[in-house]
């Protein structure tokens, strides 16, 4: 394929989808799984985080950048992966082990390892996989590791496994999930392992949303209220004073819950990814039911489906709320602009009225200042002809004076005309 130009990203988007793969588990094995939401600064800390364990263990650093990385470290073996939100760790031992959960892999780890990890700790989960030999654990035992009243149980994978778990939190701080090997291939028992730690995982970070959609649901509801005041106060306005009050109130509320939108749009979105997640991977299970038992989507579908038709019914009555905010407004805004065209149409004619008034009063003044400047320019003209006369010009004063009045009067207004023009640009007709 020499002189064919590749994209830059062609072999990275290939890898990608081989970046994750499934760990091969023989039973008998246990897992110890956490995951840590990361906060600002968390994707460069949880590096140095797992740095510090390679040093440990005296195995090498992941590569620079890389956001999944699987090392051997002697007893125990480290998956280690940094999603958008968290970073989770996956510790795995094979061996024999007698008491599910009483000696999880993480006790192997250097102590406060946990405590060193950066960011929250939000799933903590211990798996034990008994191997194809032993005995199905009795129900007394089984009562002991679980609680029976959400216990859910059911075969995986076509049969090839049965699956135990509470989805609880126990007295060592970590939900418990018990697996009975019944002929699991190596990356069979690692793939059902890998599905049921990202069920417990993504289900939490699902359920992160609720919260913040119990908290948004009263300020909804109270926003919504004031929404409808406000447009029953609306159609009873008169007054473009009260109009413009009103504007100002609903542009309150279209803040408030634009604002609380931004706040939590980003959480219900991810809810709704997560929920899908969770609905792939139990599909991916293959579950079959066992008589007197729940399964995982069963549960499911009783304890986690129901909080999220919460999260989407906050989300769905935010959007519709906005919207209505938004139409009312637009409909306010509307009057408020033609009222204050009207106000503009009647404040134009006001001041054309007073423009004509003006122009009226001006030309008034006008004709008296012709009159006015007229009568100075004849008096002084008046003294010009006595002179004459008395210089011996044959010119009679009186009569000369009455003759020069519409002369001098004409070629004032002229003047007088002139000067508006050159004052006013024409702007007013003759």
């Amino acid at each position: 394929m020499s002189g064919i130009r590749e994209h830059p990203q062609r072999i990275a988007l290939t890898n990608e989808l081989h970046a994750r793969p499934f760990a091969e588990l023989a039973p008998p094995e246990e897992a110890s799984h956490f995951a840590f939401l990361s906060g600002d600064g968390g994707a460069q800390a949880a590096r140095a985080h797992l740095a510090a364990i390679c040093d440990r263990f005296g195995v090498a650093h992941p590569p620079m950048g890389a956001t999944h990385f699987n090392v051997d470290l002697g007893p125990l073996r480290l998956k280690w992966e940094q999603h958008t939100e968290f970073v989770s760790y996956t510790l795995f031992r094979h061996g024999p082990f007698d008491a599910p959960f009483a000696q999880p892999p993480s006790t192997y780890m250097p102590e406060n390892w946990l405590a060193d990890a950066p960011g929250q700790l939000l799933v903590a989960v211990q798996v034990a996989v008994d191997e194809r030999a032993r005995p199905e654990r009795s129900a007394d035992e089984l009562t002991r590791l679980f609680v029976r009243e959400s216990l859910s149980s059911s075969f995986v994978s076509d049969g090839a496994a049965r699956i135990w778990t509470d989805f609880r939190i126990h007295g060592d701080g970590c939900s418990h999930i018990l697996l009975q090997d019944i002929r699991l291939t190596p990356r069979q028992a690692g793939r059902v392992v890998q599905r049921m730690l990202e069920i417990e995982t993504y289900r939490t970070m699902a359920l992160l949303a609720l919260p913040a959609a119990r908290e948004a649901g009263p300020r909804i509801t109270r926003i919504d209220r004031a929404l409808a005041d406000l447009t029953a106060r609306l159609n009873e306005s008169r007054l473009f004073e009260d109009e413009q009050r009103l504007l100002q109130q609903l542009t309150t509320l279209s803040a408030e819950i634009e604002g609380l939108s931004a706040a939590t749009a980003y959480r219900f979105s991810a809810a709704g990814a997560y929920y899908a997640l969770v609905r792939s991977r139990i599909a991916e299970l293959r579950e079959q039911r066992v008589e007197g038992s729940q399964t995982v989507q069963d549960f499911m579908a009783r304890r986690l489906a129901p909080a999220m038709r919460t999260c989407e019914s906050v989300a769905a009555r935010q959007e519709v709320l906005s919207t209505r905010i938004s139409r009312a407004a637009n409909m306010l805004r509307t009057r408020v602009d033609m009222a204050l065209e009207g106000q503009n149409r009647d404040l134009l004619a006001s001041m054309d009225r007073r423009a004509k008034l003006q122009l009226r009063l001006q030309q008034t003044v006008e004709g008296l200042s012709v009159a006015a400047i007229t009568y100075y320019l004849v008096s002084l003209l008046g003294y010009v002809f006595k002179a004459a006369n008395a210089a011996g010009l044959p010119l009679d004063a009186d009569i000369a004076r009455a003759a020069a009045i519409p002369i001098v009067a004409v070629l004032v207004w002229l003047g007088v005309r002139r000067v508006r023009r050159a004052v006013t640009g024409g702007e007013h007709g003759e």
